[in-house]
């Protein structure tokens, strides 16, 4: 399945392949370069399905779960002081994705949306540590009766378009899709100290399915 967040663009760079391939094999000689304009744009075309594919997920129950966000590997894991939304020290979980990850984000918890705020900012490379605080970004806040959760959507070096469809007040439901970052990115998770961090870094997270943390008793 296609992501309905990428159909604008998936349309395009379809019809684009297709001509070109058409095209090529119609018209260009010699044969050598026929195909190989045709098997250029055939890879492109493979990439783009590959990037906006939109799995079905099966997401663990229980109101205590903080579940990924995002697919991806983590690269930090450690506690720092959020001015955000708890001001004060939580537990961070950085979740890296790479191209070749699927890119549509889900809700980490059921609950209700309470704060929300998009940063323009700058491109750094979504792993660098500055990325966190420096590039364009969504910070989405979520509460449920037991506790919070804050993310950031932040868009990468290549990474130019946040898609975020949520909205302080919304009702949410763990696992459910909410939008993506398109072509590589990075997501900030923060939980409260209090809460069980089940991630380490270098873990492989998946969106909807992987439990990165819970809450405390």
């Amino acid at each position: 399945m296609i992501t309905r967040y990428g159909y604008d663009v998936f349309f395009t760079v379809t019809a684009v392949c297709l001509i070109v391939i058409v095209l090529a094999l119609l018209f260009i000689e010699p044969k050598i370069l026929r195909y190989g304009v045709a098997l250029v744009a055939f890879v492109f075309l493979a990439l783009t399905v590959n990037f906006f594919r939109d799995p079905n997920r099966t997401t663990p129950k229980g109101d205590r779960l903080v579940i990924a966000p995002a697919d991806g590997k983590v690269i930090h894991v450690k506690t720092v002081q959020d001015n955000e939304f708890f001001h004060s020290e939580v537990r961070f979980i950085s979740i890296f994705m790479s191209p070749l990850n699927v890119h549509v984000n889900r809700n980490p918890i059921t609950g209700t949306v309470t704060h929300t705020r998009y940063v323009k900012g700058e491109y750094f490379a979504a792993f660098e540590d500055k990325a966190s605080e420096k590039n364009e970004q969504m910070i989405i806040g979520m509460e449920n009766q037991h506790g919070k959760v804050s993310f950031k959507q932040i868009a990468g070096f290549v990474a130019r378009r946040i898609v975020c469809d949520l909205r302080t007040g919304d009702a949410v439901v763990a696992g459910e899709r909410f939008g993506m970052i398109k072509f590589g990115s990075r997501l900030d998770v923060f939980v409260p100290v209090t809460a069980k961090v089940n991630v380490k870094v270098g873990d492989v997270t998946t969106a909807g399915e992987t439990i990165i943390a819970e809450f405390a008793p």
